[in-house]
């Protein structure tokens, strides 16, 4: 399976402009064969928190455009954006997978609003974890502050070989990404995909990029640097059965 990772320099609360930089890089997914193309936490907006600028509907001009991308190139799709309830304060920062029709196959509510910078303010909890089938394989997504909370992830990891993680991860605690998107691979003995921003947000935040894949042992099989990048990446999740096989440390969790 062939995933493109698209590691964004977001433009800043600017959905169209964000909306013709995704289709710049389905074209490029397409041309290259991949199956699924994974973009960022809130690839169309940046991690604002300005609901008048980027609140709409969870079915509504971003959950189209992407529905028709999707359709339009053939390619499964991941992607976080922003939306609201009708009657709702908050909005809730979602990620969302679309299949190679256009059609929802999950929508996820980030479950940890990340309270040191106020998203919590703004931002309600999800409450629910998803499983997923993209492509005939078992997956699951979390977003971004969701990384530092083990729990979630070992919940789903037995009915999973695959999690994304879509992130706008400041560039002063990238350690702690890496460090955690790996942890999250070996405990969990499954693919961890993370695909983090580049460049400078609305707020003058600077982000790493450092996109990658850790494979069930931990090993960093794909990567990123710290500019705008498109990074294929070829998994096969049969290595997750070969691993849990041979160490079979799932077994033993209480």
């Amino acid at each position: 399976m062939k995933i493109a990772l698209i590691q964004m320099d977001i433009a800043w609360e600017s959905k169209k402009a964000n909306y013709a930089r995704a289709e710049n890089f389905f074209r490029r997914a397409a041309r290259e064969s991949c199956d699924i193309i994974v973009f960022p936490e809130m690839f169309s907006t940046g991690f604002s928190m300005n609901i008048s600028a980027i609140a709409e509907d969870e079915r509504g001009e971003t959950s189209r455009v992407l529905s028709e991308l999707a359709k339009k190139y053939g390619l499964n799709v991941i992607a976080g954006f922003a939306a609201k309830k009708p009657g709702r304060k908050k909005l809730r920062n979602l990620a969302v997978a679309f299949d190679r029709k256009g059609s929802v196959i999950a929508t996820y509510a980030k479950m940890h609003p990340f309270s040191f910078a106020k998203e919590d303010k703004y931002f309600s909890s999800g409450n629910t974890r998803v499983i997923f089938h993209i492509e005939g394989i078992p997956a699951s997504v979390f977003i971004c502050y969701d990384l530092r909370f083990p729990e979630i992830f070992r919940d789903i990891a037995g009915g999973v070989q695959a999690i994304f993680v879509l992130a706008n991860w400041p560039g002063s605690r990238r350690d702690h990404w890496e460090t955690l998107l790996k942890a999250r691979a070996i405990e969990n003995q499954c693919f961890v995909i993370g695909v983090n921003r580049t460049g400078k947000d609305g707020n003058g935040i600077m982000y790493p990029g450092a996109s990658h894949v850790y494979d069930p042992m931990g090993n960093d099989i794909c990567s990123g640097g710290p500019k705008e990048q498109f990074i294929a990446c070829e998994i096969d999740p049969e290595e997750v059965t070969k691993v849990r096989c041979r160490f079979p440390f799932l077994d033993d969790m209480r």
